[in-house]
């Protein structure tokens, strides 16, 4: 009995140290499950805006396309319109709902992917092509414009849908600073983030929108033009995309490290917006591919850049500070046994088989 008590006294302790370890080790697991639970689908409107500005997107880049193969413009201009945004945004929510029926082709998916899906998509297209010469004529539409279509169906069906399947919002909890140290394997505690290319292509889409609503009133005060059609270039694309992430990264920084408020961040964005219009339009200027020309304004530097659009630019700086916000919360997510998609469901609850990136 005396011989087996120290040992006993002795395996307490180490009992207590390996429960200590355990439940150390299981913190993080906890404070990671507590965040997917908080994931939930997209808000109806974040994916409104989305499919609106994709939509704008591609009009402009074919377009453009159209445009360079005719005429051979190095501005590449192209056009939209808020009234095709709109559009887009409601014809898209309506093929989230065809593409969450493919549960009904198990199976068959070639018939869904190659047939159905692609045979509602150009219907569609068609339709909104003709909405506003319904009264007067049908257009007709060319091979070569159902070939594109056709491709655009795929690509929806394959790739943007799958994609925005993989996205969560998480609405609760306070907003904090991206860990650089978590890459997406679901090591952190927190789930990840979106990628910083994704944030690169969401920003240089919402330039396209950005240019396209302001060349759209423009036209409409200037012009009387009603039909409210913009344009904007290829080149504001890489442009805003590449400013608003760099804009981003000021906001990041300035904000949660030194803890810098709105109006004493707002100097920084306005200088660093200048500069990088100013710097893109010298080069543009270089090759007769600078779209813009604010000779005719007022406190106009070179004809690049302008005072007058002073108020523009900080409405934008402190809508992009709101756009960062709602960015931070969306997550990326992914499916063991495959996308929720592929089980007939778009941007639905959060199950337990998920696990973070």
């Amino acid at each position: 009995m005396a011989g087996r008590c120290p040992d006993a006294a002795r395996s307490r302790p180490a009992d207590a140290a390996g429960g200590l370890r355990s439940r150390r080790e299981a913190a993080p697991s906890a404070e990671t499950e507590d965040a997917a639970d908080s994931l939930r689908e997209l808000p109806r409107w974040t994916r409104l805006y989305v499919y609106g500005m994709h939509g704008v997107t591609l009009d402009v880049l074919l377009s453009s396309l159209h445009g360079v193969s005719s005429r051979r413009d190095p501005k590449l201009l192209g056009f939209s319109s808020p009234y095709l945004c709109v559009m887009h945004a409601l014809t898209h929510f309506a093929l989230e709902k065809i593409y969450a029926q493919k549960r009904c082709f198990r199976g068959r998916p070639v018939v869904f992917h190659l047939v159905f899906y692609p045979s509602i998509y150009i219907g569609l297209q068609i339709l909104i092509g003709n909405m506003n010469t319904l009264a007067e004529q049908v257009r007709v539409v060319s091979g070569t414009q159902l070939a594109a279509h056709y491709v655009l169906a795929l690509y929806f069906s394959q790739v943007f849908h799958r994609g925005m399947s993989r996205l969560r919002y998480q609405n609760t909890g306070p907003l904090s600073k991206p860990d650089p140290g978590d890459r997406g394997d679901g090591g952190g505690a927190r789930p990840p983030g979106l990628p910083g290319f994704v944030r690169f292509l969401f920003f240089g889409m919402h330039g396209f929108l950005d240019e396209v609503i302001f060349t759209s009133i423009f036209n409409l005060v200037e012009k009387s033009d009603r039909t409210l059609s913009g344009h904007t270039s290829l080149w504001s694309f890489l442009m805003y995309g590449s400013c608003s992430f760099v804009v981003e990264k000021l906001y990041l920084h300035l904000h949660f490290s030194r803890g810098w408020g709105t109006w004493r961040r707002l100097p920084i964005y306005i200088c660093f917006i200048y500069t990088w219009e100013f710097s893109w339009g010298l080069v543009l200027r270089q090759f007769d591919a600078c779209s813009w020309d604010y000779s005719h304004y007022p406190h106009n530097f070179m004809g690049l850049i302008t005072l007058l659009y002073l108020p523009g630019w900080v409405c934008l700086s402190l809508y992009q500070d709101m756009l960062s916000n709602v960015l931070l919360r969306i997550k990326c997510t992914k499916d063991v046994k495959g996308l929720s998609g592929e089980r007939g469901e778009v941007n639905g609850q959060l199950e337990s088989k998920k696990k973070l990136l």
